[in-house]
């Protein structure tokens, strides 16, 4: 079965999480420069077949926008360009930052390990794939 592929998108780094191939859990893949983010996803589809893109919807607390949708937009329609056979979902990303840094502090992991913010966006995407998971169930 295929997997799912989900994207915290950063003008800095993008958190990536997946499914497993039944797609019943969520877990971090990795954390990538938006740079290189076309070329890694390019390799990982030679070797894992992905069913679906799913994309944090940045939004403000009232439901606008926010300043980074623009951003995430633009990933999504490269994408779709190059994959337009893969269908792509929005999930509303507020708090997954926030749950994922609590996540951190309460893990019992060492101060300088806490700050990785790296972690912190593939804890994020993992969330927004939990979400979106759960929508579908």
């Amino acid at each position: 079965m295929p997997r799912i592929l989900a994207f915290d998108y950063g003008t800095k780094r993008i958190g990536i999480a997946v499914t497993d191939p039944l797609q019943i859990i969520a877990t971090g893949l990795d954390t990538i420069h938006p740079k290189d983010i076309l070329e890694y996803i390019r390799r990982y589809l030679l070797a894992e077949p992905v069913e679906a893109f799913v994309f944090g919807d940045p939004k403000q607390m009232d439901g606008s926008p926010s300043d980074s949708k623009p951003h995430v937009v633009g990933f999504s329609r490269s994408l779709k360009k190059v994959y337009p056979d893969i269908p792509q979902f929005w999930v509303d990303e507020r708090f997954t930052s926030k749950i994922a840094q609590q996540t951190i502090m309460q893990s019992g992991l060492k101060k300088q390990d806490r700050q990785n913010k790296e972690r912190v966006d593939t804890i994020a995407a993992t969330l927004i794939l939990q979400y979106f998971m759960e929508q579908q169930r």
